[in-house]
């Protein structure tokens, strides 16, 4: 007989018991890594708000810098 078939009940329970923890534990581990990306992305919008204004400004700047200089 195989070796897996030599297993009994005791061990089957144990290692069910050890399956469902694991299973537990990846559950837990994909709602924390989904709240972090959640995290992320409100930070990355925060991010590109931060650059659109200060790019509008440069423009503004660099565009009233110019023109004095024009003259």
């Amino acid at each position: 007989m195989r070796g897996w078939l030599k297993l009994k009940d005791k061990d089957f329970k144990l290692i069910i018991t050890h399956l469902e923890y694991i299973k537990q534990r990846v559950d837990s581990n994909h709602s924390h890594l989904k709240e972090l990306n959640g995290r992320v992305r409100k930070n990355e919008v925060a991010i590109s708000w931060i650059r659109g204004i200060g790019m509008t400004f440069a423009f503004v700047v660099s565009s009233i810098i110019g023109f004095f200089m024009k003259e």
